[in-house]
């Protein structure tokens, strides 16, 4: 889940070409989760990258799955052709 990148649909806007990092902790195996065929493992951090769009929704996911976000980062992306 290090560096997990959450929905990669990205718009030609400039709202779809910004992305967070959000640092999670304390994510933990549930009935939602449940069902899939591997356990999920506690640990200190996990990292996970989300556009800017989809940012409530996975604040939600995060909280549903138990987890407590420590701290969001916006990243800056750096798009082919640009800088050249």
């Amino acid at each position: 889940m290090l560096g997990q990148v959450a929905g990669l649909n990205q718009s030609n806007t400039n709202a779809g070409n910004r992305f967070f990092r959000y640092e999670v902790t304390g994510l933990r195996q549930n009935e939602e989760n449940d069902q899939s065929n591997h356990s999920i493992r506690y640990s200190g951090s996990v990292f996970i990258t989300v556009p800017y769009n989809r940012m409530n929704e996975e604040m939600q996911r995060i909280t549903r799955l138990g987890g407590k976000i420590v701290s969001i980062h916006p990243l800056s992306v750096q798009i082919e052709g640009e800088g050249e």
